[in-house]
């Protein structure tokens, strides 16, 4: 007997105005307490109770918030750089579906909104999870936590739903394709996997990406100081907001387009860097930790988990430790003259010279099959990001946009 897990997609159709508003009342008030009860450090549920029992939310959504915000507590989150990308929580007794297959549209489901009020909404799942959506009707699967979220002005809920299989098998790790994602300055994220025979191919880079988020980001600090220093605050606040959503629109084509890429390969799985807790032990003075702990590490992470589990496709963590310096080849410890190289000091490897966020890449899919894999099924499915910065400081000068492009040699 095989236990498969499975996140379910239902998009809810046309919600009217009235509706509409109290989804976002939700939202806006369980992403508030998500900030405040993060910002009182709360590390036990007791203590996120005390925050969080004041709120305008339903019980289900305040019981998701005591299990979850000790989580991110437990890590170096800024909460800033986290709380808009949060979906709305729910424990598994807050949902209801209810199946009409009488009516055009078939699926409806009962979304706490606080207290007693409860909204009823249609809703339309994706058609390759139909079977699953019944056995969850049937009581053949077990729901877990939902959650609920608005992505380009549409309203969708994301559904854990668990059931036992007979006679069926999981996927091996040998017969996955582990796909390094490596997420950098340079780069903002590089994707890359070995193919049968071991070499490195298909590297997709999204370097352009990752100079347009560094000239946002220094437009904003440079900005904001003079505003403030005006005495500005508030435009200085607007402004750094406008500036925000710029970036955070190109992390969200970004990732998109990483786990798309994934989605081309058959059982693919994701495999990110745990970065949790190195940005504690990171002092490179002023400047650079400004640009480390501001950088977007967390809100990537997110959104790779929650676009992958709407795929279906899983996403697993390994450890860190000199990815960014290891020769992919033959091991050995190298190092990076600028951030868009890698040189190897092995005089005996035939590599020399190498794009160093595909070296990185690669070696991140490799901790995967090296059986190093910490892949952590969060629990209640939490698809949070890890936080934390890079072992070795990027470099302040930007990469040669030829050698971002032409270094080293990989299988196209």
């Amino acid at each position: 007997m095989t236990t498969l897990t499975k996140t379910l997609e239902l998009k809810l159709v046309e919600p009217n105005a009235h509706k509409r508003r109290k989804l976002r009342e939700t939202r806006e008030a369980y992403q508030q307490a998500l900030h405040d009860a993060f910002d009182a450090g709360c590390t036990t549920q007791t203590e996120a109770n005390d925050v969080v029992v004041n709120y305008k939310l339903s019980g289900y959504a305040k019981n998701a918030l005591k299990k979850y915000v000790p989580q991110l507590c437990g890590g170096s989150y800024n909460a800033n750089e986290l709380h808009d990308d949060h979906p709305v929580r729910f424990t598994n007794e807050g949902l209801r579906l209810d199946h009409k297959p009488e009516n055009a549209i078939e699926w409806y489901v009962k979304i706490p909104h606080h207290e007693d009020y409860h909204l009823w909404m249609p809703a339309q799942p994706n058609p390759e999870q139909r079977d699953w959506l019944e056995a969850l009707n049937a009581g053949d699967a077990t729901m877990g936590e939902s959650r609920l979220f608005e992505r380009d002005g549409t309203w969708y809920l994301h559904v854990t739903a668990t059931r036992d299989a007979e006679g069926g098998s999981e996927v091996s790790d040998e017969e996955r394709t582990p796909i390094g994602v490596d997420i950098g300055e340079a780069s903002l994220v590089t994707v890359c996997h070995r193919d049968d025979h071991g070499s490195p191919t298909r590297p997709e880079l999204w370097a352009d990406e990752g100079k347009t988020v560094r000239r946002l980001r220094k437009t904003y600090f440079t900005a904001t100081r003079r505003l403030q220093t005006r005495g500005s605050e508030r435009i200085a606040e607007s402004f750094g907001d406008d500036l925000w959503n710029q970036i955070d629109d190109v992390f969200h084509r970004v990732t998109r387009e990483v786990v798309a890429y994934a989605d081309r390969f058959e059982n693919p799985v994701l495999v990110l860097e745990d970065l949790t807790h190195i940005r504690e032990n990171m002092d490179y003075g002023a400047f650079m930790n400004r640009r480390l702990h501001g950088w977007g590490f967390a809100k990537l992470h997110a959104q790779i988990r929650y676009k992958a589990a709407e795929k279906g496709i899983r996403v697993e963590t390994v450890n860190p430790a000199y990815t960014s310096k290891t020769c992919h080849c033959c091991g050995e410890q190298g190092y990076r003259p600028d951030q868009a190289t890698f040189k190897c000091t092995n005089d005996a490897c035939w590599m020399g010279e190498y794009q160093a966020d595909v070296n990185g890449a690669v070696n991140i899919a490799d901790r995967y099959l090296s059986g190093e894999s910490r892949f952590r099924e969060h629990e209640n499915d939490d698809d949070s990001a890890e936080d934390g910065g890079r072992l070795t400081a990027p470099q302040d000068s930007q990469a040669d946009a030829t050698k971002q492009e032409t270094l080293g040699t990989y299988a196209s």
